[in-house]
């Protein structure tokens, strides 16, 4: 599916031909939509796809299944003819150098086209079919959400909202609301996140007022909890400790009115490039730091921290109804390892935090075994961590309480997943 999403391009152009010639700009927004579409629908179409061919496909062939799983979502719930569809597709093969390959894309999809009802509901039997996801993930988040997996399963089949952070050092969110509105774009507030603004219709950021000049930007509500419940003071010395690509950051220094001595630190020179930029538009400054957190003795100044944000890398399993690649990017047996980077990771931030500072543990999962888990291996390892719970009232209208932590459910309030557990370090 990635090779045929890399190379977009050319399946942009069939489609545009296969649409009667729309303009450009649709054509391409109707392909990314299309393109993402199939990948959370893949899992279900690979099911099909295997029952429709007398034999699998080759190795290296495998783009030939991602063409046809974006033909057969095209068929199933596209906009086009459906012989536009196909003809798209099979002109698609070619395009992707698999010419000889034009008649079994074409005799498949019409196959589909002709038994569809009869092959999906076989299909359905199939738990990955049903649901969309490998049966590894759909078993895990049944097994730590026994009450909300489904749901929490189909949310991540849904297209997200569009979320914007109103810089309040620029403006109200109301204020920016009624600009918005007076040109036609309606959205809403949310009650439990000051500075968050849903829009009813999502925009490209060019057609938002003021994006360029750092009024508003985009991020997710849920996302959004981090620097209200970190609350740092003006003045404080706070680690951003991956950092990348800066939307935390920016909120943090917004919410001081840039009066914040930030240290912005992420692995990734390229993606510390994003933050520059980010902070850049927002007109903010913060000390970017190239480096590894897990070695601080390379570029710590030995200055302890009086808050830190640790949103540590993870599965992202909270986050797939807007990276729907997630799925098949990660594997079970990446568990293990994330939760050991995660807690290493705690364990050297905690170094950096003075005494009577906060740390706030941050993820984009929904797998305790990333979240709560390791947050109560840490507290019960390291006596002078206490979890600090009255900040979770603000979270608890958006989730619920995990004991220790706040997880925010996939759809909850039309955010994203993620996990947060603060902690106090108590003086000695």
């Amino acid at each position: 599916m990635h090779d045929v999403l890399y190379r977009g391009r050319n399946l942009d152009e069939a489609l545009t031909h296969a649409s009667n010639g729309i303009d450009d700009q649709r054509a391409t927004a109707q392909a990314q939509a299309l393109a993402y579409d199939s990948l959370r629908w893949h899992c279900r179409h690979r099911v099909i796809i295997d029952s429709l061919l007398k034999k699998p496909l080759r190795k290296r062939d495998r783009i030939l299944e991602s063409l046809l799983s974006i033909g057969m979502h095209e068929l199933t719930a596209g906009h086009a003819p459906a012989y536009a569809a196909v003809s798209a597709n099979v002109a698609a093969a070619r395009i992707l150098e698999r010419p000889q390959a034009a008649g079994l894309i074409n005799a498949t999809l019409r196959r589909f086209q002709r038994e569809r009802d009869e092959v999906i509901a076989s299909a359905m039997t199939n738990p990955e079919a049903r649901y969309g996801y490998p049966v590894w993930l759909i078993d895990a988040i049944r097994r730590d959400w026994p009450d909300d997996w489904e749901r929490i399963l189909a949310s991540g089949q849904q297209r997200p909202p569009m979320w914007l952070r109103v810089n309040d050092m620029r403006g109200s969110v109301e204020q920016y609301a009624a600009r918005l509105s007076a040109m036609g774009h309606a959205a809403e507030t949310s009650q439990p996140v000051k500075q968050a603004l849903r829009l009813s219709e999502p925009l490209p950021v060019s057609d938002l007022p003021g994006f360029d000049t750092g009024e508003v930007s985009v991020q997710d509500a849920g996302a959004q909890l981090a620097a209200e419940l970190l609350d740092p003071s003006p003045g404080e010395r706070v680690l951003d400790g991956c950092a990348a690509p800066g939307g935390k950051a920016g909120h943090l220094l917004e919410r001081c009115q840039g009066e914040l001595d930030l240290v912005a630190v992420d692995i990734n020179a390229d993606r510390l490039d994003r933050v520059a930029a980010n902070l850049a538009r927002l007109g903010l400054s913060a000390d970017l730091v190239v480096a590894d957190l897990l070695q601080p003795d390379d570029w710590w100044d030995s200055r302890p921290f009086d808050s830190i944000l640790l949103d540590v890398p993870c599965s992202a399993s909270g986050v797939m109804r807007r990276h729907p690649d997630i799925r098949f990017l990660r594997r079970e047996t990446d568990l293990p390892s994330l939760a050991n980077i995660q807690a290493r990771m705690l364990a050297t931030a905690w170094r950096l935090l003075r005494p009577g500072g906060r740390l706030l543990y941050a993820t984009c999962s929904v797998l305790r075994q990333e979240n709560s888990a390791v947050v109560a291996g840490f507290l019960a390892e390291f006596p002078d961590a206490r979890e600090y719970e009255p900040a979770y009232t603000l979270a608890g209208e958006l989730g619920r309480l995990d004991s220790p932590g706040c997880q925010l459910l996939p759809g909850g309030a039309d955010t994203d997943g993620f996990y947060y557990a603060l902690i106090d370090k108590q003086a000695a």
